[in-house]
C-alpha cells in the first residue's frame, strides 16, 4: 500500500540511513563506530521525551507501557526498554523489524515486542501510558496518516501521555506560508465546441507532479542539535536506481488538532521543529484519567 513498498526497499537496502539521513549510516560506511552513534541519538532522543513530559506535564512520570510506531531498527526501543517494562515497536517493513529484533538482543534489553503495522494498528492490543512517534508521519501518505496519527492518539491509555510528530510546512515557500503552491495549469485541446480544456493537478501526490524527490536531514530534528546530513531537492529522474522513494508531506494541524479534542485531549504542548526545511512540529499531550 502506498509507501510500505519502499519502506520494505529500505529496511533492506539501507536500514539504518532510511531512518537517519547521514552519509555516516550508508551500508557501505557504517562502520561499529558509526553503528554505536546512530544507537547513541536514540538515548539522546528517549532523554528529551521524557524530560519533556516531566517538566510540562508530571514530574513523575515513569512509563510502563510504551508504544513507538516506526521504530525502525530499534534505535528508540533500546533506551525505551530500560526505563520501562513493555515496549511495543511497530514498523512497516519486516527486514526493518528483524534489524530492530537482533539489535534489541545485542543491547541485552528484554520486555520488547515488535510487531507490523497496518492503517488500523491490528496487531497492536491494549493501551499505553506512552504511545510515541518520531520522524515517521512525515513520509506516509496524508489520508493513511491522518487515520493512523488517530489510531495511536487512540492507543493511549486514560491518563496517559502521547509524544507524535508530524511535519506541516516548507521554509521553500514563505510566501505561502510553508505551503506548497498547486502544479501549473495543464491545458489540453478537446473536441469540445467550447475550445481547448484546462485541468490544474491535484494537490494529491504533489512531489510527483513537480517531478522531485525531496531528501531531508532527518538525523537531529529536534531544537538545539543541528541537522546532520544537508537538504537536497533534486528531479527524482536525476539518480534513477538508487534510493526508494521517501516522501515528505505535510499535515493540516487543525485537522490533527481536532482529532486530539475528540479524543478527549484538552492540554497539549508543542515543539517546533526543523529538518533542512521541512518544518514539524511536535505534540505532547495528556489524555485525562
Amino acid at each position: 500500500m502506498g509507501t510500505d513498498h519502499d519502506w520494505e526497499q529500505w529496511g533492506a537496502r539501507e536500514p539504518y540511513f532510511g531512518v537517519l539521513t547521514n552519509p555516516r549510516y550508508r551500508a557501505v560506511q557504517l562502520t561499529a563506530d558509526a553503528k554505536a552513534e546512530f544507537l547513541a541519538t536514540g538515548q539522546w532522543h528517549v532523554d528529551y521525551v521524557l524530560h519533556t513530559l516531566r517538566t510540562r506535564f508530571a514530574p513523575d512520570f515513569a512509563p510502563k507501557a510504551v508504544l513507538d510506531f516506526g521504530c525502525g531498527v530499534g534505535r528508540l526501543l533500546i533506551p525505551f526498554a530500560r526505563v520501562a517494562p513493555h515496549v511495543v515497536g511497530v514498523d512497516v517493513s519486516p527486514s526493518m523489524l528483524a534489524e530492530a529484533r537482533r539489535n534489541c538482543d545485542a543491547a541485552g534489553v528484554t520486555g520488547v515486542a515488535l510487531v507490523g503495522s497496518d492503517d488500523e494498528l491490528s496487531q497492536v492490543s491494549g493501551a499505553f501510558d506512552l504511545v510515541h512517534s518520531c520522524i515517521v508521519l512525515q513520509h506516509i501518505e496524508i489520508p493513511r496518516g491522518r487515520q493512523l496519527f488517530k489510531h495511536l492518539v487512540q492507543r493511549v491509555a486514560p491518563g496517559g501521555y502521547g509524544a507524535l510528530h508530524v511535519t506541516f510546512a516548507w521554509d521553500l515557500y514563505p510566501e505561502s506560508f510553508g505551503q506548497p503552491p498547486l502544479p501549473p495549469a495543464q491545458v489540453a485541446v478537446s473536441d469540445s465546441p467550447t475550445g481547448p480544456v484546462t485541468q490544474r493537478a491535484s494537490s494529491t501526490g504533489l512531489l510527483a507532479a513537480l517531478g522531485l524527490k525531496k531528501s531531508v536531514a532527518t538525523a537531529n530534528p529536534l531544537p538545539g542539535l543541528p541537522p546532520a546530513a544537508a537538504d537536497v531537492t533534486t528531479p527524482r529522474a536525476s539518480k534513477p536506481g538508487m534510493d526508494p522513494e521517501m516522501q515528505m508531506n505535510y499535515y493540516n494541524l487543525s485537522e490533527l488538532t481536532f482529532i486530539l479534542q475528540k479524543e478527549g485531549v484538552h492540554q497539549l504542548q508543542v515543539d517546533l521543529t526543523d529538518h533542512g526545511g521541512a518544518l514539524g512540529a511536535f505534540i505532547f499531550f495528556h489524555k485525562p484519567a
